[in-house]
């Protein structure tokens, strides 16, 4: 295995922890129930972990992005899965005939360039005619507005209404999904096929059941030229863990660092107030053998 390519904050490197590692990979994760037995173009592949993951299910898939060193690393760090090729371009201008794949994937690609329009011509001319298009990208009402941040390598990003508008130009048919990480309890039968069952308390107290609630921070879009080519995804959730359990393990160690902070401050209030009554009773005594000798 290659060296690990540095985390700049521009792209995704698995060696990330945790929740931001949740969100990339769960994308991938979805990208896979859709790419069996297909060729995929992997667009702006970034590190390439997510292309390596496809070529697990797809006949072959080329991982292309504009930076050499993501390329350089990526061949070297999986260019000996087979199916799996890795090359330099740039996704605005791609170096394919027209309906050259089944599938092109291209996760938080839009809010880095400005020619976006340019971007999806292309990924709708190199696509099948029966081909399908996933992407996605924050919703910047969620994720700079609401949120607050602030990501010094998004040049354009799209509130919901306008990612809508540029997709319909290239795609009549779409299907727009949410993720967003959130906190859950989970109750289900070992063993059996899960059939999800949502419930939220609500702010005064009612329970609800019913749909998710609350906005998500990323829209995740299927694209195709006609509606039948899409999914019938009947209201599917999709969750994602890792068997280590990261995410709630680094929660629970914060819980007890901060249990264990608490109880050392609380022990130096003690301390604090036992030294002041200290200071204050030497202080009394002072006084009185002042006033004694007087």
């Amino acid at each position: 295995m290659s060296e690990k390519l540095e985390f700049t904050g521009e792209r995704f490197t698995p060696e990330c922890p945790r929740e931001i590692s949740y969100e990339h990979f769960h994308r991938y994760a979805l990208a896979a129930g859709f790419c069996k037995g297909s060729s995929v173009l992997d667009a702006a592949c970034g590190e390439g972990y997510g292309a390596s993951l496809l070529a697990k299910v797809a006949t072959h898939v080329v991982g292309m992005d504009i930076a050499h060193e993501a390329i350089e690393h990526a061949s070297a760090r999986y260019g000996e899965r087979e199916r799996l090729r890795f090359q330099q371009g740039d996704v605005t201008r791609l170096p394919f005939e027209d309906d050259s794949f089944d599938r092109v994937v291209s996760f938080e690609t839009l809010e880095h360039m400005e020619p976006q329009e340019a971007l999806l011509s292309e990924f709708r001319r190199v696509l099948k005619p029966d081909g399908m298009l996933l992407l996605s990208c924050p919703d910047k009402a969620v994720y700079t507005d609401q949120l607050g941040n602030e990501n010094e390598f998004h040049v354009r990003e799209l509130y919901r209404d306008e990612l809508d508008a540029l997709i319909a130009r290239e795609f009549p048919a779409c299907r727009l999904l949410g993720q967003k990480l959130m906190f859950h309890s989970a109750i289900w039968q070992e063993g059996e096929p899960s059939r999800v069952t949502v419930q939220t308390q609500a702010k005064e107290g009612n329970i609800l059941q019913g749909p998710l609630t609350g906005a998500p921070v990323y829209l995740i879009a299927l694209c195709a030229a006609r509606e039948e080519l899409l999914p019938d995804l009947q209201g599917r959730l999709w969750l994602f863990g890792d068997e280590e359990e990261s995410v709630y393990r680094h929660y629970y160690h914060e819980i007890r660092k901060n249990m264990a902070a608490g109880e050392l401050l609380a022990a130096r209030d003690a301390e604090i107030e036992q030294l002041k009554r200290q200071l204050s009773d030497r202080r009394t005594r002072g006084w009185r053998r002042w006033f004694r000798r007087g």
